[in-house]
């Protein structure tokens, strides 16, 4: 099974157990670190996860994946919050995130630029709309290869 099949897989089996918790599913992850898979389920809550709610989701989620088997090799499974630069993937990621600060890079430069960081004035859908330091930038969501939001200092 490749990497993306394995996140779409877990999504898939992982957004209800998680719901049900009443939380979100912000991401899943599955890379290799070394000799070892890791599967990472990232949740979230508007008051923010604790260390009871990851432990919640993660024995659900793990009984259910022993019960599918959906990941031939193995793999250490983590569920955690998505932490302070919480990643922004879905469109209600970028409308609740209007009015604070983001990073976003783009998978080609635009006006030669490839990384973009301010406040996120504006999401329509189509565009997300930057406030930078000395000026607007309007960027297209298609041409961004990621964003998440930026803890200021």
């Amino acid at each position: 099974m490749t990497k993306r099949k394995v996140t779409d897989v877990v999504e898939e089996l992982a957004t209800p157990i998680v719901e049900g918790e009443g939380l979100e599913l912000v991401d899943v992850e599955y890379k290799k670190e070394g000799a070892n898979w890791f599967l990472r389920i990232f949740i979230d809550k508007p008051e923010g996860v604790d260390i009871d709610d990851c432990g919640r989701v993660s024995e659900k989620v793990s009984d259910m994946l022993d019960e599918v088997d959906p990941i031939p090799t193995s793999y250490f499974l983590e569920v955690s919050s998505p932490g302070a630069e919480r990643p922004l993937k879905k469109p209600a990621d970028y409308e609740r995130s209007i009015g604070k600060h983001v990073y976003i890079t783009t998978y080609e430069p635009i006006d030669g630029q490839k990384a973009f960081e301010g406040v996120l004035n504006a999401y329509d859908g189509t565009t997300v709309t930057i406030q930078e330091a000395k000026s607007v930038r309007e960027v297209p969501v298609e041409a961004i290869a990621s964003a998440r939001l930026a803890v200021v200092f």
